[in-house]
């Protein structure tokens, strides 16, 4: 007898959906998008146990005929192509006929469907087995239930992430599902609390309100580019309102999403130079084209698509993106920046994160604000260093002058650091010093980034009792996606005394921050702790403390171009001579370089290779 065999149906299943079906978010987008498929304009989810103890999906589109609804289970089964010509003109979201059979194959399923609205029928399957099939009542359209996800493939189950990041990827599929569909009312709902709810009005501007919030979706530009073949348009942020990472871009493919990153990159060439280096946009980008010019079928989750004429699609996102910019004034943004201030008011020890009424202050004024970043600043006269946060505040200067004196203790060793004597600047970036030894060049932004990360690095370390009281608090907001996993890595914020108190289902509010923040950059600084913890949820509270240190030492260092008056340059180099380590900046950059006596003088031919004068016998 031979070896090869034909596998079983329930094993073929399990295989399949092993492709398809990989966690609950899965089994959210396959049947989600069977429910656009079927003309819904309303689509419920219902979640229990970030979806692996229940997925409900409950659509008002046009249902499944009695007879069809036991066939609908079987593997390879679909309303939605009959020839291979059909096959590369897909105009639905699924087609494969896999998704179905996979999930009964590895669940316990309920369905219960009506095509008129008068009767209708209740299937009950149980790893693809049907149990049970009886007439029921319902309103036109379609339930289906998914209960105890890989009851019989436990082995999946060791694949599967904490509730937190589970629910996280359901409410990221519906967000993209929901700006892929404008005019269709999603609703998700987790253990009785909504996560996301859009109107369904058609208006993408308001879908983008319900899914990041009104400050993001105010602070967008709608834009379009067209010729014969591919239509494009979307919203697209400020250059000021930008993230740390790529997942803000939206790519929706005849209202697929999906992922491409030529595509995703030709929206961020679109800004040109103006956005900052390590940041990047927030945007939603619908491409409409003929289904014959795509081939969606080169992977099971069809998120992955093969398009003709790829790099055209990209020259039409960039050259759209870049129309709408040069239409702009950016400018009064960058003002509006540059004069934010945040008022301080006293100081507290927070206990516990104190509930303020908000009805007295001007909220909305206050978050309508683009995220504000870091200025960088390439020139500050002389005659205004004196009101720069590293020069004007004695208290800061004092507490480090103070700190050092208590660690530097005698000790044995002796410091290798040369004792300088400042001579001047160049160009307003590099400091130039002598000693016996020789003469040095200091970079000004690499020392005084090393002298405040010290610092900064046992300030973090050491969370004190006093905070900033905020008499504006600051409010942020986030998608529900990763709301929930700020909510999870709150005791790592609250390690470096970053507190934040839930405010509305997707908005946090900031009452104090430490003392130490820069003045006039909070908002900034915190949301960049939160992106930190956002890109690696696995960060250690030791790690985090790190970068954050960096982050701040590097936010209040004097820049290149700033030009430095006697006692500023003396100052500093005083400082660095006292740090643990004053060769490196925080990111390994050298802090200086020296030039020996003995370098000069060779570089001056004052030592010359000796010559044998003698004459040869």
């Amino acid at each position: 007898m031979g070896l090869i065999h034909e596998l079983p149906v329930e094993l073929s299943n399990q295989i399949a959906a092993g492709e398809v079906i990989e966690r609950p978010a899965s089994v959210v987008k396959e049947l989600a998008e069977n429910a656009i498929d079927a003309q819904a304009t309303q689509v419920l989810i219902t979640v229990h146990q970030a979806g692996l103890r229940s997925v409900e999906i409950n659509d008002n589109g046009v249902g499944i005929a009695a007879d069809d609804v036991e066939i609908a289970f079987q593997p390879h089964t679909t309303s939605k192509i009959s020839t291979d010509h059909d096959l590369f003109n897909v105009r639905t979201l699924g087609f494969r006929g896999e998704a179905l059979a996979s999930i009964a194959s590895v669940s316990k399923l309920t369905v219960v469907t009506s095509t008129d609205g008068k009767s209708a029928v209740k299937a009950e399957f149980s790893g693809n087995d049907l149990l049970k099939k009886k007439t029921h009542a319902r309103s036109k359209g379609t339930t289906v239930t998914v209960e105890d996800l890989f009851f019989n493939t436990p082995a999946r189950l060791k694949y599967v992430k904490s509730l937190h990041t589970e629910l996280n990827k359901i409410v990221d599929i519906v967000d993209r599902l929901a700006m892929g569909h404008p005019d269709i009312s999603f609703r998700l709902i987790h253990e009785g609390k909504d996560l996301v709810w859009t109107s369904g009005n058609g208006n993408l501007q308001q879908t983008i309100a319900g899914i990041y919030g009104r400050t993001i979706a105010s602070h967008m530009y709608a834009f379009e580019n067209s010729d014969a073949d591919y239509q494009i348009k979307g919203y697209f942020s400020k250059p000021d309102t930008t993230r740390s990472n790529r997942s803000y871009i939206s790519l929706i493919l005849n209202g697929r999403y999906i992922r491409n990153y030529q595509l995703a990159n030709a929206v961020i060439k679109g800004y040109g130079s103006k956005l900052m280096i390590g940041r990047f946009p927030i945007a939603i980008v619908d491409i409409t084209l003929d289904p014959s010019l795509v081939d969606i079928n080169v992977h099971p989750t069809k998120q992955e698509v093969r398009l003709t004429n790829e790099g055209h699609i990209g020259d039409l996102i960039s050259e759209g993106i870049k129309e709408k910019l040069s239409t702009q004034n950016l400018i009064p943004d960058a003002v509006k920046n540059l004069e934010r201030k945040t008022t301080a008011e006293t100081t507290i020890r927070p206990e516990k994160p104190e509930q303020i009424s908000f009805d007295d202050l001007d909220i909305v004024d206050h978050i309508s604000e683009p995220d504000p970043e870091p200025l960088v600043v390439d020139k500050i006269p002389i005659e205004k260093l004196e009101s720069h946060p590293i020069f004007n505040d004695p208290d800061h200067l004092q507490a480090w002058d103070n700190r050092l004196k208590e660690e530097k203790q005698p000790t044995e060793s002796v410091s290798t650091f040369p004792d300088l004597r400042y001579i001047g600047q160049i160009h307003g970036t590099y400091l130039v010093a002598e000693s016996s030894e020789g003469f040095y060049l200091v970079d000004q932004h690499a020392a005084q980034e090393r002298v405040n990360y010290e610092y900064y690095r046992k300030q973090i370390g050491e969370v004190e009792a006093d905070q900033q009281r905020l008499l504006v608090p600051i409010v942020l907001d986030y998608p529900n996606s990763e709301s929930i996993l700020i909510r999870e890595k709150k005791p790592v914020l609250e390690s470096i005394g970053l507190f934040l108190d839930d405010f509305g289902q997707n908005s946090f509010v900031v009452n104090t921050h430490p003392t130490w923040f820069v003045a006039g950059q909070e908002e900034s600084t915190i949301r960049e702790m939160i992106d930190y913890v956002l890109n690696d949820s696995k960060i250690s509270v030791a790690a985090f403390r790190e970068k954050n240190a960096i982050m701040m030492s590097c936010k209040r260092a004097i820049k290149a171009n700033q030009h430095l008056d006697d006692k500023q340059a003396i100052f500093l180099l005083k400082n660095l001579s006292k740090a643990e380590n004053p060769y490196n900046c925080p990111h390994g950059r050298p802090v200086l370089i020296e030039f020996s006596n003995r370098d000069l003088e060779k570089m001056f031919k004052r030592i010359q290779d000796s010559h044998d004068t003698r004459e040869s016998e």
